[in-house]
């Protein structure tokens, strides 16, 4: 294994592209990335591994919703910096719900599979609203809310955050349990548009609160101090 692991120079690509075919109907499910860290763990246990460059870390495939890949086989391209693999698909591959990632028609934009499962089913309503944001980068101002705040930049983005993060404490000041859910639904939505606009994954942010379990708050200020 580390033989074929050490074929491939990690100094000159870092991350390997790996795309992803059904080992039985030869249907392209995904493309994604390994480092040389998932690239063992996919190699040592026949699961997807890959590395997530919008989270920054090893991700399993279906780590959240269940829906894993097993690998029948590795084939690396003659250049030795590109792989395929094909697997055994449990559930859907795309975070949308559906089987493929490739599911829309680039020249009409006309999509071409249908939902199979819901997404928030999948990665859960705060990674499925961020995942739509990030769609949204795309769409048209004039029929979007999420577009029409991204194509505006920076400062009006800011502006509604620092709006919500003020009618939020306002609620929570006048002890209104119906407001302080409504505001806090907002300003959450309002920070996820602000980290799509940077690119910062959510789960970086339950990474960040993850490590601070293992410190006081007060040696985690402290650290941020020095």
């Amino acid at each position: 294994m580390q033989e074929t692991i050490d074929k491939i120079d990690w100094q000159k690509i870092e991350l390997l592209p790996v795309i992803v075919q059904d080992v039985t109907t030869n249907e392209v499910l995904m493309m994604a990335y390994m480092n040389k860290e998932a690239l063992s763990l996919s190699l040592s246990t026949k699961i997807a591994h890959y590395f997530s460059r919008s989270k920054q870390r090893i991700w399993k495939k279906g780590e959240s919703s269940g829906h894993i890949q097993e690998i029948d086989s590795f084939n690396i391209d003659c250049d030795n910096d590109t792989l395929l693999i094909k697997v055994t698909q449990h559930g859907v591959a795309c975070h949308t719900g559906r089987r493929s990632c490739f599911f829309t028609e680039l020249e009409t934009g006309d999509i071409q599979s249908e939902v199979e499962v819901k997404s928030e089913a999948l990665y859960g309503v705060v990674d499925t609203l961020y995942h739509t944001i990030q769609e949204r980068k795309f769409a048209d101002p004039s029929t979007s809310w999420t577009a029409k705040l991204l194509s505006k930049g920076d400062n009006t983005i800011l502006k509604k955050v620092v709006e919500e993060a003020a009618e939020f404490s306002f609620a929570c000041k006048d002890s209104d349990e119906k407001e302080i859910v409504y505001e806090a639904a907002d300003l959450t939505y309002h920070v996820l548009v602000a980290l799509a606009s940077k690119n910062i994954s959510p789960d970086r942010i339950k990474q960040e609160l993850a490590r601070r379990f293992d410190m006081s708050g007060i040696a985690e200020k402290n650290s941020r101090d020095t």
